[in-house]
């Protein structure tokens, strides 16, 4: 058993013996067959590029333009098709099995985006035309409920007649129910973003309230994060130095960045969101190798360890040498 297997408290050996592995055998033709059609497919779309860019040349037409990318985009949907389908059921597969495993909850896509709207609002996220979310995991650590998802964002932006999409977030979003007192709203940050820079000419208001900066006791978090808040003294007793170490290490568990977080009052009970950037997580693997590869199972049950790890992290009682945590 590994650390993180033995630390979720899962059985690898019942769980690989007894369920994954045979539930990967069984789909290992289905990959085989999904393997060759890419194969087979793949090139044809690629010559029909080919074939696409010496008609033009050559014709000066654009109906050669248009057959052809007509037809690399069957060829496309035949190679990948199916390799797309199979990698969804193998996704879906191994990790409800894991998570499961480890008294956690797992879907493909979260059914309501936990407080998606709040991490908005309160700066935690960029501006966007274009959101997907998947990945959703809920449980419970040391007494405080916690959902966790993974985001993706993309903005569409216009010079002239060019438009280009770009990924400005790609990360995962946390909800924590803090186990511990919360008034008001506090927010962390990581830039002068709109919201930051709204806040810093005293513009940004919650319900009413006015968000004023807090400085900072320790001048290493002080060149690190922008904070604002609508109580000066709760906001003091949330933001600890072992809070603020928390939330570095954060980034350090999830090999993120520019993790950003707020503690909000506002729907009955303190939670605690956290936003940041991690790239895309909890995938099985390439396809291209047979699926019966015990790696596959290893790597997605070191993920998912490491998201009891995040609440933990944050929701633990301090120990001594860490400071004056919030308890």
């Amino acid at each position: 058993m590994t650390d993180a297997a033995d630390r979720l408290g899962i059985d690898t050996e019942a769980l690989w013996n007894e369920r994954l592995s045979p539930f990967l055998e069984e789909r290992e033709d289905q990959r085989k067959k999904a393997v060759q059609r890419v194969w087979i497919f793949a090139p044809l779309a690629v010559l029909c590029i080919v074939g696409m860019v010496v008609g033009i040349i050559r014709f000066d037409s654009p109906v050669w333009m248009f057959a052809g990318f007509g037809l690399m985009v069957v060829f496309v949907y035949l190679a990948a098709s199916p390799m797309v389908k199979l990698h969804g059921e193998i996704k879906e597969g191994l990790l409800t099995a894991i998570a499961t495993a480890a008294g956690l909850a797992y879907s493909k896509k979260p059914v309501q985006p936990a407080r998606f709207g709040e991490f908005c609002e309160l700066g935690l996220l960029p501006n966007h035309n274009q959101r997907s979310f998947e990945d959703h995991f809920a449980g419970d650590r040391h007494g405080a409920a916690f959902e966790l998802y993974e985001a993706k964002l993309v903005q569409r932006r216009k010079s002239g007649k060019n438009t280009t999409y770009t990924t400005v977030f790609q990360g995962v979003l946390i909800r924590i129910e803090f186990p511990r007192t919360v008034e008001g709203v506090t927010v962390i940050t990581r830039d002068m973003g709109w919201f930051n820079g709204l806040a810093g000419l005293g513009l940004a208001r919650i319900n009413g309230k006015k968000l004023e900066r807090v400085g900072l006791v320790d001048p290493k978090f002080e060149r690190i994060y922008e904070v604002f808040s609508t109580d000066q003294v709760m906001s003091r007793y949330l933001l600890t130095p072992s809070f603020m170490e928390r939330l570095l290490q954060l980034e350090t568990s999830l090999k993120g960045k520019r993790a950003r977080a707020a503690f909000d009052e506002r729907n009955g009970g303190g939670e605690l969101l956290i936003a940041t950037e991690t790239g895309n997580l909890f995938e099985p693997g390439s396809l291209f190798k047979p699926l019966n590869d015990r790696a596959r199972f290893e790597s997605l049950i070191t993920e998912i360890d490491l998201i009891t790890e995040i609440v933990d992290l944050m929701v633990r009682p301090s120990t001594l040498g860490e400071g004056s945590a919030v308890s």
